[in-house]
């Protein structure tokens, strides 16, 4: 029970990232929320691994260790990270939520090539309805009438599918990079892990913001927007630090089925944050509800299925196919 609460309480908090970063990016930059929700993760992380006995583990990590998690941090706090601030600047938290979930399907194509995963029936079926998702959502955003606004926002659909399918495959490859580096440590490892990871990053972003006029753009940046980029870094973090401690009480077929709540929870926020600048209709509704049920079909087993509900013994037997 803890840890299920634990995992809602991680789909809360990147719900709350995910809002209070559209929020900033509205007249804010994406650098300027990168230069502040990547070195914040440094401190948080580096206290985290204060509490938990992190540093300890630190000391054991191989040079081949820190060369991964290193590079899952630039892949995915800033290729990833880049790719989901730009797909919200141009159409929203709402809009980009069914591309980003992309982003297991790049996992799951990794993890069979790599990790001699397997693919079932039920994964299948979860694959069509994530790519059914951004299908549905952009048929009927096409059929849907021309109203007019009360704000000055019109989605930039051709550039924010863009970036979302970038910010896809940022957070798709990070995770494989994380189990390599780890190879079948635990919880403090990868708390660890994490503090490597957000330092790599934070050396790119400190790259950056030594080009000319890079730093000069930041200290441009709205207090206004400051404190949203900040919130936004903070939430990211506690929703990290919620998902590892859920992983360490709680198997992952209870963990990751609660904590993609975190697309509607995205949803919610984004409606009562930023609802005039989302689009936020039926079928942007129900692509991320299509997309939902494909991320659970990827994400819960075969044999937690079976196990609730009755089903014929033929459907049994199909269900249990495997490739390869």
């Amino acid at each position: 029970m803890l840890g299920a609460a634990l995992a809602l309480l991680s789909a809360v908090t990147f719900g709350m990232n995910n809002a209070a970063a559209r929020r900033g990016v509205i007249t804010g930059s994406v650098l300027q929320g990168l230069a502040i929700t990547v070195p914040i993760g440094v401190p948080l992380f580096a206290l985290l691994c204060l509490f938990t006995g992190g540093f300890a583990a630190l000391t054991g990590f191989t040079d081949e260790s820190w060369l991964w998690f290193s590079t899952a941090g630039i892949v995915h706090f800033i290729v990833g990270r880049y790719g989901n601030y730009r797909a919200n600047k141009c159409m929203g938290a709402a809009l980009s939520s069914p591309f980003q979930q992309l982003s297991l399907l790049v996992a799951l194509v990794l993890a069979l090539i790599f990790l001699d995963d397997i693919l079932t029936p039920l994964k299948i079926f979860g694959i069509i309805l994530v790519f059914l998702g951004p299908a549905v959502m952009l048929r009927g955003m096409r059929r849907a009438p021309k109203k007019k606004s009360s704000v000055d926002f019109t989605p930039k659909y051709a550039e924010g599918i863009f970036w979302g399918l970038v910010c896809a495959v940022g957070y798709g490859v990070s995770p494989l990079l994380v189990q390599i580096a780890l190879a079948g440590g635990g919880m403090v490892d990868s708390i660890a892990g994490g503090l490597i990871s957000y330092a790599a990053a934070s050396v790119i972003i400190v790259g950056l913001l030594i080009q000319p006029g890079n730093l000069a753009h930041v200290k441009g940046l709205s207090r206004t927007n400051a404190k949203w980029f900040t919130a936004s870094g903070v939430f990211v973090f506690l929703a990290q630090a919620f998902r590892y401690m859920a992983l360490a009480i709680a198997p992952v077929s209870v963990v990751v089925p609660v904590q993609r709540l975190s697309v509607v929870f995205r949803v919610i926020f984004s409606w009562m944050l930023n609802r005039e600048h989302e689009v936020i209709t039926f079928s942007v509704i129900a692509g991320i509800g299509l997309s939902f049920l494909g991320a659970m079909a990827l994400t819960i087993s075969t044999e937690f299925i079976l196990g609730l509900v009755a089903l014929p013994e033929t459907v049994i037997n199909i269900a249990h196919w495997r490739w390869p």
